[in-house]
């Protein structure tokens, strides 16, 4: 290393501009990992911020001009200058670095020709503003769905959750190459060369974040995905989360498979399962691939087998000692005695049969000779250890059927899931369902009720009939797969920042229903266009920020309103949602939940208002959420305090005496937020408060608090 620098020192003297160039790169090769996953992390995000208020300073680029395609997006960043014009017409003034020597350009713009554009690190300061709620679910938490750039949505939410989530599950995008992710503003398709480097940067910023909101000592990150990204991932999950223990599992999610030229037909894809602390699977009842698939409750019901043998193969004359007749008794319903196999040429008409008993032969529907399972000598044994007994009488057919115990449902007996609980008069043993014993569930998955299909698109059409959502995800795949990680945690917060359609959400209202849970989930989702209905829209006419264009976001079009159906159980045309919920819980889908859903609209501050402590607003859903979700909310600032159901705040330091005489009567408060500058006097209002309530100080410049993008993360 000494001569590499004595080096770059002899070029220096020579050609300082060639040394700088040498010396970064070396920087860069050195800060890269020895073993493990290498790839670009330079490369910076940026995200558009339709519908924000441009002001001076501001970053922005140029909207493609009305009807021209958002392929041709100018992806140049300017500043804002100066803004000058009527409200009417106002225009920007616009510069930007236009060579590296310090050449500067310059442009002018009509404000609605812009859109406000955030680079990575850039300081944020986030607000969220309601957009509607639904109530059913009296005073449980509230599920919040926040339409926002998820990376500033984890970053706001680590003043509000850090350390608090119980289970995180992702499903991220693919990377397929078929254009379904963006970034820098463009959608990233199978021709970039970065884009496998571009998605491990996009990833890991995000995984980090999810790090630090996850409770350390008892909580799972669940993040799914498919063959294409499969390995990158493992080795991403393996370096931010060196402490975790790490399990993948395969789901089946289309039994029938995807075939592609020249390939094996795909029919899964995968969960990472990533356990910190003390965390682990659950024990359920269903390991998800052993046993009766889909059980409505998850048990194998005890099954006696019929004798006959069921194949059109299984004639006589095959097996002729398999052909015999069983003598039972019709009255008592008891198998008597079990006659001798008969030899292929004697026909069965020529047996005797006892008096008052009946032979049962293994005949066909049609009178066809067949054979049975077992030999007469095997099926006597079973008679006399009360394991083979008289079924039903087809009276139309005039015959009766034989059942007995096979071996699968005796090694059930002896493994503890069928009791036996005694013998019947006819000596047949009297059994009873015992529930599976509880396991952790197998790292292979196979269940019909993961079909993508039936169960993600499916469900969306009954919700929301007539909007599309490219492959959401089973609902049911999803509800088993929390159940893993939040079973034996009724009160835990879920947390899904690709949340797409809401499905995460939906199963989480699934559960609490099964087990009179309070979970509750924080949906984060953005308002893309899908690239389909962006080249509609575009034809049109019409450009992000329009109101006709967001309506046709993914949280606006999709997201917001199946939640909405989900809990009401009324389509956004306000007819009942028809269909069933199958498996585990089953109801009419019209029936909705009993719970309450709030969504919320993240916003972008001005600085100014920061500065004038203008901005409480903006910051009273985030203390919300930060006191649980549940109750009413203070909305706005108020003269000296304000308390609500689970939290208060103090705004004036000389009400204090009142503000804590207030909450030592509003037992169910357990947070209150102070707001001071002065850190003394925080500290007495804190030795007066109650034993059971915490403080968080919040200082005057009330978004200061919640600045992000400031290189925290």
């Amino acid at each position: 290393m000494s001569r590499l620098t004595e080096l770059l020192r002899e070029i220096e003297r020579k050609d300082a501009r060639l040394a700088a160039d040498l010396a970064n790169e070396y920087k860069t090769l050195s800060e890269r990992r020895a073993f493990g996953l290498n790839f670009e992390r330079h490369v910076p995000e940026t995200v558009d911020l339709p519908g924000r208020p441009i002001r001076r300073g501001d970053k922005v680029r140029f909207l493609p001009m009305r009807g021209a395609s958002a392929g041709t997006i100018d992806k140049r960043l300017w500043r804002v200058a100066s803004i000058a014009g009527t409200d009417h017409a106002r225009v920007a003034n616009l510069v930007r670095q236009a060579s590296p020597d310090g050449g500067l350009e310059t442009a002018t713009r009509p404000l609605d020709a812009l859109v406000v554009v955030a680079e990575f690190r850039d300081p944020v300061y986030p607000g969220l503003v309601s957009a509607g709620r639904v109530k059913r679910g009296g005073d449980k938490p509230f599920h919040t769905v926040i339409n926002a750039e998820n990376f500033h949505a984890l970053q706001a939410l680590l003043y509000t959750h850090e350390g608090k989530v119980d289970a995180i599950y992702v499903d991220p995008p693919y990377n397929s190459g078929a254009r379904d992710w963006k970034y820098n503003n463009d959608y990233v398709d199978g021709e970039d060369l970065y884009r496998h480097s571009k998605w491990l940067a996009f990833m890991e910023r995000r995984l980090v974040l999810a790090k630090k909101l996850l409770n350390s000592e008892d909580s799972v990150l669940i993040v799914t995905i498919d063959e294409r990204e499969i390995h990158r991932l493992g080795l991403l999950i393996e370096q931010v989360f060196p402490e975790a223990k790490t399990q993948m599992v395969t789901i089946t999610i289309n039994h029938r498979g995807v075939a592609r030229n020249r390939e094996f037909t795909r029919v899964e894809e995968y969960a990472f399962f990533v356990f910190f602390g003390s965390a682990g699977p659950a024990q359920t009842n269903d390991d998800l691939l052993t046993g009766q698939p889909d059980d409505t409750d998850g048990d194998e019901p005890v099954r006696w087998e019929r004798l006959i043998k069921g194949s059109n193969e299984a004639r006589r004359q095959d097996r002729p000692n398999l052909f015999y007749p069983v003598y039972i008794d019709p009255v008592n319903k008891r198998i008597v005695k079990i006659g001798a196999a008969l030899p292929p040429d004697v026909p069965r008409d020529s047996v005797k049969i006892p008096g008052g008993l009946v032979a049962v032969w293994p005949l066909a529907r049609n009178g066809s000779e067949k054979r049975w399972q077992l030999a007469p000598e095997t099926l006597t044994n079973l008679v006399a250890q009360g394991i083979a007994k008289v079924g039903a009488y087809d009276k139309r057919n005039d015959h009766w059927s034989i059942l007995y115990l096979n071996r699968g449902q005796l090694e059930r007996i002896d493994r503890g899931e069928i009791a036996v609980t005694g013998k019947d008069a006819n000596g047949v043993l009297t059994l009873e369902q015992v529930s599976r014993p509880k396991r952790a569930g197998m790292t292979v998955w196979n269940r019909t009720r993961h079909n993508a299909g039936y169960y993600g698109s499916g469900m969306l059409t009954a919700l929301i009939p007539g909007r599309k959502f490219p492959f959401p995800k089973s609902l049911y795949a999803v509800e088993d797969t929390l159940r893993f990680a939040v079973a034996n945690k009724p009160s835990a917060i879920v947390l899904d920042f690709f949340a797409g359609s809401g499905t995460t959400a939906h199963a989480v209202m699934r559960l609490n229903r099964q087990d009179n849970g309070r979970r509750q989930c924080i949906s984060v989702t953005n308002n893309e266009v899908s690239p389909n209905e962006q080249a509609a829209l575009d034809v049109r006419g019409l450009r992000p920020g329009d109101a006709e264009w967001e309506a046709f976001g993914i949280c606006d079009h999709i997201t917001e309103p199946r939640l909405r159906a989900a809990v009401t159980g009324r389509t956004p045309e306000d007819q009942p949602v028809r269909g069933d919920y199958k498996f585990i819980d089953e109801f009419p889908m019209s029936e909705g939940f009993e719970e309450n859903v709030e969504f919320f609209r993240m916003t972008y501050e001005a600085p100014r208002a920061v500065a004038h402590n203008r901005a409480f607003e903006a910051i009273a859903p985030l203390l919300w959420l930060r006191a649980g979700s549940q109750g009413r909310r203070i909305d706005t600032a108020a003269d000296d305090f304000a308390v609500a159901d689970t939290y208060g705040v103090l705004f004036d330091l000389d009400a204090s005496a009142a503000f804590v005489e207030a909450l030592q009567k509003a037992e169910s408060v357990r947070v209150a937020f102070i707001v001071t500058d002065d850190e003394y006097g925080y500290q007495m209002v804190c030795t007066e408060l109650p034993a059971y309530v915490k403080s968080v100080r919040i200082y005057e410049s009330y978004l200061t608090n919640f600045a992000i993008n400031t290189a925290r993360e």
